[in-house]
């Protein structure tokens, strides 16, 4: 992390447990960020807070902070049956396993046990995991809300609710299971509440002070302002010139952890087979990628064993991936909103990166739109014959047999895709 972008705050100078520090000397951390400095002394003088803050800022030390420390100061709510303690909620599977990471670094020496439920794997472990107790439960809407009706546990004894990335959850349509769980807690006045968005929009802000106790309200470096901090560049390639192009950059300018953003899962597909058959390790990532896969894809990209990861707006938020170097916009986002987010994933924590986006004849019509909203024009670069690299055509995609289990829901049904919420690319695909 940048030293720029950090604070004057240490988190020695804040009224902690010394067991809570421990867990964040042990982290490597010093000093906070902007919207740890902001955040954390409120919630720990029990304020509530609604912050926006993006991805990639430290708001998940903040939030983990300020529970290990309620949870060490303050006593347990009497209840007569066993529940978490403090409650976790986000949007994606993915995002709810880095939170859980992060919380186990952190956790030191507290002695807390932490859970974690989300769909798509492991149901009969996560089960027996949260029946033998928690203290801390991470996961997403649906499968807590599963858990929940089964009586695996109660959620009287929850003394601290944190909401990550409330925007997402609209766009992902959770917030009727998000009011579900919320109805089912103690009273917000009884309880410490934490919300964190990108963009504290009026659905959002509705969400906080229908449900929380007078939160105070901490907005830290909208996401527009992020892109000052990355290097933007547009090509205009014709339908036919995107791949060698995009074949060309990625050559040339030796980029060495790329996220490739398309708008369709089938275009993702589609170009994870051309990369490949030419030669270029890149992976695909949607929504319909089975869950041991996303998980062992993220890890590879993490790593650094993977060098590409291609995928549509499903994988564009939530998501703290240090060090990304470059992003491509091969298709441009029908949304000036998704383009920030898409272009954020590079220039974390106060770092530089590089965005390449293409305005093809499908989706230049949405240029206007995103340069308005981030407020500049964004340069042209020139798509020149040596940038165009040659291109072998891989064997068609075998088509897939028809799922099933899919299918194959209760009286016949389709079931909902993700957990029951639309996908914001679904106007594409």
């Amino acid at each position: 992390m940048s030293e720029t972008h950090l604070s004057d705050l240490k988190f020695a100078d804040l009224d902690l447990d010394g067991r809570v520090l421990e867990g964040i000397q042990a982290a490597g951390f010093s000093r906070c960020t902007p919207i740890q400095a902001q955040t954390l002394p409120l919630a720990l003088a029990g304020r509530d807070v609604a912050g926006q803050a993006q991805t990639g800022t430290g708001k998940t030390a903040a939030f983990l902070v300020a529970i290990f420390n309620r949870l060490l100061t303050e006593p347990p709510l009497p209840s007569p049956q066993a529940g978490p303690r403090a409650l976790i909620l986000a949007p994606t599977r993915e995002l709810a396993v880095q939170i859980h990471a992060d919380a186990q670094i952190l956790v030191g020496t507290t002695g807390f046990r932490l859970g974690l439920a989300f769909g798509g794997t492991d149901y009969e472990g996560q089960r027996k995991a949260l029946q033998d107790g928690v203290d801390i439960l991470i996961g997403t809407p649906g499968r807590i809300i599963d858990y929940f009706k089964q009586h695996i546990f109660s959620l009287k004894p929850t003394q601290i609710m944190v909401l990550d990335e409330a925007d997402r959850m609209f766009d992902l349509g959770f917030i009727k299971d998000i009011r579900f769980v919320l109805r089912r807690l103690p009273p917000a006045e009884k309880r410490l509440n934490l919300l964190f968005s990108a963009t504290l929009s009026h659905r959002v802000l509705e969400l906080a002070y229908e449900h929380m106790n007078d939160p105070e309200l901490v907005r830290i470096e909208p996401d527009k302002i992020t892109v000052d901090r990355v290097t933007q560049i547009i090509y205009f390639p014709s339908n036919a010139e995107k791949i060698p192009l995009l074949m060309g950059l990625l050559a040339k300018m030796e980029a060495t952890r790329t996220m490739v953003f398309v708008n369709t899962r089938r275009g993702a597909d589609r170009l994870e087979r051309y990369l490949v058959h030419n030669g270029i390790q890149a992976k695909a990532i949607s929504g319909d990628v089975p869950q041991n896969k996303r998980l062992r894809m993220m890890k590879q990209f993490q790593s650094g064993e993977l060098p590409i990861l291609i995928g549509t707006d499903v994988a564009s938020r939530g998501l703290h991936i240090p060090d990304v170097s470059h992003v491509f916009n091969y298709d441009l986002p029908q949304d000036a909103e998704d383009y920030v987010h898409r272009i954020g994933r590079t220039a974390r924590a106060g770092a530089s990166g590089d965005a390449v986006s293409f305005g093809c004849e499908d989706f230049a019509v949405h240029l206007p739109e995103i340069e308005e909203y981030v407020g500049h024009r964004i340069p042209v670069g020139t798509v020149t014959p040596d940038l165009l690299m040659p291109v072998k055509r891989p064997p068609p995609a075998r088509r897939r047999a028809p799922d099933k289990r899919r299918k194959g829901g209760a009286g016949g049904k389709p079931r909902a895709g993700g957990g029951g919420g639309r996908r914001r690319n679904s106007r594409t695909s």
